[in-house]
């Protein structure tokens, strides 16, 4: 008898690759989306082998019918308060409700445990479901992944093609997670048919400081990298407040400029110092000359 998991969040583009590989590894998946979400989106899930559960995500008893016969829902929700607190919540109270033994929560970033609150607006919101999740009687997982390693491939201040520079702060050897979102995929897929699965996974496809970052920039671009050094981790934390405190419509939105340094932060102040990679060893995961070289 397969496995039933089933996935909120699904139509998005890590919560797709969590369908594509739990149904690879031979679960039988559910994805839950919205009565207003388009058929191109759910025919693609259909196309890939999954059951299409169309909801109204405000109805405890919709999502109780979802959850019906399922081992455990992963979230990879995305959104403010209205999403990761309250839709979650309604999410949470559901399964628990159907009996679902297990629930993975939309965390999927920084270890924000070892930030303080008011460091980042958006793990704030993870760190009160996190409190939230843990007063519930079901057995949960969040899974810290670092940053995204694709959005390397975009001119981050810590790695510029553009400018042909490395940025840092405060310090050159920090180490930064980064792990992909096929590694981060196929690691939540695991760890949903794993019963026996922990609290907190630490996972990186690769940890890298700045300056080992300057050396695999040249050696993938065959051109000289600047190391710069940004600021130290107090500026920048004190100009993210007055950034944050300059625009309030920024609380809006999901991704606000200063929501994007606040996360810069996090990679500078947060680190997977225990890693759980090996906990399924059939994951390959990518380098990040792998990551890298493919955008050649």
């Amino acid at each position: 008898m397969k496995t039933t998991i089933l996935v909120a969040g699904g139509t998005g583009d890590l919560g797709g690759r969590i369908v594509k590989s739990l149904i690879e590894k031979g679960a039988e998946v559910k994805v839950l989306v919205r009565n207003s979400t388009d058929n191109e989106k759910t025919e693609k899930l259909k196309q890939l082998g999954a059951a299409v559960f169309s909801a109204d995500m405000n109805n405890i008893s919709d999502l109780e019918k979802a959850c019906d016969g399922v081992t455990c829902v992963v979230s990879a929700l995305q959104g403010l308060h209205d999403v990761i607190i309250d839709m979650q919540s309604l999410l949470l109270e559901a399964a628990v409700n159907a009996g679902v033994p297990r629930f993975i929560p939309s965390d999927f970033s920084t270890d924000y445990t070892q930030l303080s609150p008011g460091d980042n607006r958006n793990f704030d919101l993870r760190r009160a479901f996190f409190e939230h999740i843990d007063q519930s009687t079901i057995a949960a997982t969040s899974i810290f992944n670092g940053g995204f390693a694709e959005l390397l491939n975009y001119n981050l201040p810590f790695l510029d093609f553009k400018n042909k520079s490395v940025g840092y702060f405060e310090d050159p050897d920090w180490r930064v997670d980064f792990t992909t979102k096929d590694n981060t995929a196929e690691f939540t897929a695991s760890a949903a048919l794993d019963p026996a699965t922990l609290r907190i996974l630490r996972i990186a496809s690769f940890q890298i400081s700045a300056a080992e970052m300057q050396s695999v920039a040249k050696e993938i671009t065959k051109e000289d990298f600047k190391l710069i050094r940004l600021s130290s981790r107090a500026e920048l934390a004190a100009k993210n407040k007055q950034d944050r405190a300059a625009n309030p419509e920024g609380e809006k939105e999901v991704y606000p400029r200063w929501q994007q340094a606040q996360y810069l932060y996090g990679m500078f102040s947060s680190q997977n110092r225990t890693i759980d990679n090996d906990r399924y060893p059939e994951i390959k995961w990518t380098s990040v000359q792998e990551l890298l070289s493919s955008r050649r």
